[in-house]
């Protein structure tokens, strides 16, 4: 009885359209907010933040920019990991030439660097779609991967491609502790996050999911696909690219090609299939489950005394992540963002029967 909207009456046009429109909702959302800015830096220790807590909000900000794409565009792509290592190396090569440069701005270049590589390997969404869209982004996602291996000046020159990055530094103050790249990269994360929920719910969203849903019928009503399509791709992008070099700044502080390989874009797929497409929840679910999960299986054959190899276990993770994808797309298609969905519509109903 307490997940209700009767009584929470709406006076205005904007209070009808908020992100959050129920009362709950909201509460909810600061209270997960004070928990990730207040009790998580207090409460966890250098491992959980360095190894858990930070990668986790990295890559849910890289499967925001695939859902973006795939699960509200309906343009596949697998070359997700390639326009990460597109915005981490820029944001190298910006930091290298123009080192007085603030750090954020330097995030944001790297973005619309990746932005623009995105754009023009998105052309072929123009007259291709489905299947063959997907061999041509695999098609960039191996000629970019050949880029930062063969091409000298976007590693600066480096012999084997592996690049170290300055550190962090914030309008005067260097981030070196754990505790402050974690604020640092959840902030940009949650701003991200807002800024992509407010997309998909305006224009951009709508005609995005209706040329998702049936492209020709959207073109008939006058949406136009080819600036739909390329805008999917380009904003996609900039979120992949921001968060390949947040990867980069942040989470490694040096990079190399083999961190940006395809394993990465199905690793940021597999996300949003287990997530749940056109979600922006279902990001950090898959997220979570994604960065939470192997872990998981390297601490239970441990726990149960069993003398597993490290070999055995990472065949184990692979075939356990193939497991989990198939039994979600057979159980629910729409992954753990529609069972959290389906648990609140339940819960508004509680305790009459469903």
């Amino acid at each position: 009885m307490l997940y209700r909207e009767v009584g929470q009456f709406k006076t205005s046009y904007a209070a009808d359209q908020a992100i959050f429109p129920i009362r709950e909702d909201r509460i909810g959302l600061i209270a997960i907010l004070l928990v990730a800015f207040v009790v998580v830096p207090l409460a966890s220790n250098e491992y959980w933040l360095r190894t858990l807590l930070t990668p986790f909000l990295i890559f849910a900000l890289a499967a925001i920019g695939l859902n973006l794409l795939t699960g509200y565009a309906g343009q596949v792509s697998l070359g997700t990991g390639a326009f990460m290592g597109v915005g981490a190396y820029a944001a190298y090569n910006i930091s290298i030439w123009l080192p007085w440069l603030n750090i954020l701005v330097i995030l944001i270049l790297a973005g619309l660097a990746a932005a623009a590589i995105g754009v023009l390997f998105g052309l072929p969404s123009l007259r291709i779609k489905g299947f063959y869209l997907a061999v041509a982004t695999l098609a960039a996602q191996f000629f970019l991967s050949w880029t930062f291996i063969r091409v000298p000046w976007v590693t600066h020159y480096s012999a084997n491609g592996i690049v170290t990055f300055p550190p962090i530094v914030l309008f005067g103050v260097p981030l070196t502790s754990s505790i402050s790249r974690y604020l640092f990269t959840l902030c940009i994360v949650a701003l991200l996050a807002l800024v992509a929920k407010n997309l998909v719910r305006g224009n951009a969203g709508r005609s995005w999911m209706a040329i998702r849903d049936m492209d020709i019928a959207a073109e008939i009503i006058g949406i136009r696909p080819l600036r739909t399509k390329l805008l999917a791709f380009a904003v996609s992008s900039f979120y992949c690219g921001i968060a390949g070099a947040l990867v980069a700044y942040v989470y490694l502080g040096s990079v190399e090609p083999a961190a940006f390989d395809l394993d990465r874009s199905f690793q940021v797929l597999f996300m949003i299939i287990i997530g749940g497409l056109g979600s922006i929840l279902g990001c950090f679910l898959g997220s979570a489950f994604i960065t939470l999960l192997p872990i998981l299986l390297n601490r239970v054959p441990t726990a149960l005394g069993l003398p597993l190899s490290t070999a055995t276990i990472s065949h184990i993770e692979f075939m356990t992540f193939g497991a989990l994808i198939v039994l979600f797309l057979i159980i629910e298609p729409r992954g753990l963002a529609r069972l959290w969905q389906i648990g609140k519509e339940k819960l508004r109903l509680w305790p009459f029967p469903h």
